[in-house]
Formats: structure tokens, C-alpha cells, sequence
């Protein structure tokens, strides 16, 4: 375990916020999470990829541990492809890696920002897939018995950006490795969006579609490397049939998703940018002018100006549409995991 000299969470959180911790360390192996746990039972302790879905809204009183996990092994057979990843590997290195090597299956993930093992916490998912129609297994070391279980896929209870990391396992387990499992007879996913124009090409690749996915997203979305930000801030939302039916009879484009018969998912950035809330700012803070549904640091935004900028796009979109959103991103407080509307009140 490496304890780093620095206390700035600004390198480690694609907000870029200037933000401290009280000790920010580096796990290498699984015994390094176990020790820290020993050495600060009682400290808030929290564990970090590459920050790509947190928001801190203050400084973090505790230790950030940076998971820095490596590995990824392969085993195949006639009809399939079985990958273990670490969780501190990188997600969208593992997807171009995939593919290079012609295991198809991911491509439509690539760009995703983050580490393998934030990847099932999420149930990251993009252009018609999400991880767990790939998820075989995840590893997760137990921190109050200080063992390692392997959860099946059914385990995980993978819902819409959900999973049972943030609900009965959360700040209990560590995601320490992900098992994958990739079909031999590639079936491309192409119902979404931009997608739809490579159904009638011919000999069409998993290389084709991982191209046209990372190039959509960089034109869409802001690299976090050049302005900061948290890639989609809201969640899309899931409401009522008969809302989804009165809100299309008003808006007849309104691009929506039918969940089931009674549930219609909407979009979130389409409302959003609906309400003309495209290069919205509060103070360093801005919605995006491409893409409304990503929040940015647009200029040495505070955690305060961002809270504040996410409050007014929630209010707005709920007078307009009637519909609530949620915060894809998570909130961080001085000790523990917050949201929105405590975050307000700070």
C-alpha cells in the first residue's frame, strides 16, 4: 500500500473540483484494503476508480483509497469467451482490448469512463446494452469478515443504473474483480440511435460498431481530460404510461423507450435541453452546449456552484414536464455518501 503525499482529490475525480481529502493511498493488492481497514476502523473510509461518477461537495474527512488492482485473464470455449478482469483495470481499455483481440460483445460500452470495478456497482450500460448481459460472476472482498465471495450475475440484482452494491452490499463489499462472458456467435446490437445506420452494411464488425460508438460519444460528450465533468449527470427517467401518453400528446417528438406496458423511460437530456437550459451557468459551473444532460466545470466551478446548477435544472425540468430527476452521479459528503437535496442544505 502506498499512502500518496498529497491530499488534492482534484486528480482523482473527473470534476476537477478543487477538494481535499485527509489521506488519499493506493491498494495494490486485496491485502491493502484489508489493512487500511484495520489500521482506521472507525475513519469514513471511501474507495475510488478514476472518480468518472463523483461529485464531492466538500472536503472528505477520511481516507480515499485509489483501486489499483491489475490482471486480466482469459479461458475459452467452442462457443464461448471467459474473462476475469481486475477491478482496478481501466473499462474502456478492456472494451478496445476486446475487440482487438476478437472477442466481441462490449463495443457498445466503449468510452464509458471508469474501472472495471465500478462497472457492475452502475450496471453501466450504453446504445442498447448494459454490463450485466455480459456478467458472469463479480469477486467482492467482505469487509466485515475480511473474506473474498464471488456473486453470480443473478446475485447482483442488475437493475436500470443499479445493482445490490448500493443497496444491501453498499460500503460493505469491494468489487475486486469481474467475471465476463463473451458468445462466440456475435450478434451486433444496433437498435439505438446513431446505431440504426449500420444494419444494412455489409460485413459489418464488432469494430464497426466500436468506431461509430466512440465516435458518437466524442462528438457528444465533453473528455473530462479538457473540461471537467461526470459524463451523464441524471439518470433517464422511468414514469407512468398515461404521464408518458399526456406528455407526448403536447410534445409528439419526445424521443421515449417503452420499459413495459406500464412504464415509458424518457430523456432525461431531450427535457433537459427542452427547457433551454443548454449553456446554463451558475457561476464556474455550466449544462453543457452540445449535450444537456452532462454538467461541467467550465471554469474553476466550486462544488457549491455545481450543486446550485444541478438544483435549478431539477426544479425546471419538474415545472415544465412534471417529471422528477435523479442524479446519476454520486454525491459525496465530509463523511459519508449524501445527495441533492441534503447537498442543498450545506
Amino acid at each position: 500500500m502506498k499512502t500518496l503525499t498529497s491530499t488534492s482529490l482534484k486528480p482523482y475525480h473527473t470534476f476537477g473540483l478543487e477538494l481535499n481529502a485527509k489521506e488519499i493511498v493506493e491498494a495494490n493488492t486485496v491485502e491493502d484494503f484489508l489493512l487500511v481497514w484495520a489500521q482506521k476502523p472507525s475513519e469514513p473510509k471511501l474507495i475510488v476508480g478514476e472518480g468518472s461518477n463523483l461529485l464531492f461537495c466538500e472536503d472528505f474527512d477520511g481516507t480515499v483509497i485509489l483501486n489499483r488492482l491489475k490482471g486480466i485473464t482469459v479461458r475459452e470455449t467452442k462457443t464461448e469467451w471467459f474473462l476475469h478482469v481486475a477491478g482496478g483495470e481501466n473499462w474502456h481499455d478492456l472494451v478496445k482490448w476486446t475487440v482487438e483481440n476478437h472477442m466481441p460483445g462490449l463495443e457498445n460500452l466503449a468510452l464509458i469512463p471508469g474501472l472495471v470495478g465500478s462497472a457492475p456497482i452502475q450496471n453501466i450500460g450504453a446504445y442498447g446494452v448494459e454490463l450485466k448481459a455480459h456478467c458472469d460472476y463479480v469477486d467482492v472482498l467482505m469487509l466485515d469478515g475480511g473474506h473474498t465471495d464471488r456473486l453470480s450475475a443473478l446475485e447482483c440484482e442488475f437493475g436500470y443504473r443499479d445493482s445490490v452494491f448500493k443497496r444491501q452490499l453498499k460500503d460493505k463489499a469491494i468489487v475486486t474483480g469481474v467475471g465476463f462472458r463473451l458468445p462466440k456467435q456475435w450478434q451486433p446490437v444496433l437498435g439505438y440511435g446513431a446505431l440504426s445506420q449500420l444494419q444494412d452494411k455489409e460485413n459489418l464488425t464488432a469494430k464497426d460498431v466500436y468506431d461509430m460508438v466512440c465516435e458518437i460519444r466524442r462528438e457528444k460528450l465533453p473528455d473530462p481530460k479538457k473540461i471537467g465533468n461526470a459524463g451523464s449527470f441524471f439518470k433517464n427517467p422511468v414514469v407512468t404510461k398515461c404521464l408518458a401518453d399526456r406528455l407526448l400528446a403536447a410534445h409528439p417528438n419526445m424521443p421515449c423507450f417503452y420499459v413495459n406496458d406500464a412504464e415509458v423511460k424518457l430523456a432525461a437530456g431531450w427535457l433537459i435541453d427542452q427547457c433551454g437550459l443548454k449553456g446554463h451557468r451558475v457561476g464556474g459551473a455550466a449544462v453543457h452546449n452540445q449535450q444537456a444532460l452532462v454538467l461541467t466545470n467550465a471554469d474553476k466551478a466550486t462544488s457549491k456552484d455545481v450543486v446550485t446548477l444541478a438544483r435549478q435544472v431539477v426544479d425546471t425540468v419538474h415545472r415544465q414536464f412534471g417529471v422528477k430527476l435523479e442524479h446519476e452521479v454520486r454525491f459525496m459528503g465530509r463523511n459519508a455518501e449524501t445527495d441533492l437535496e441534503a447537498a442543498c442544505q450545506r
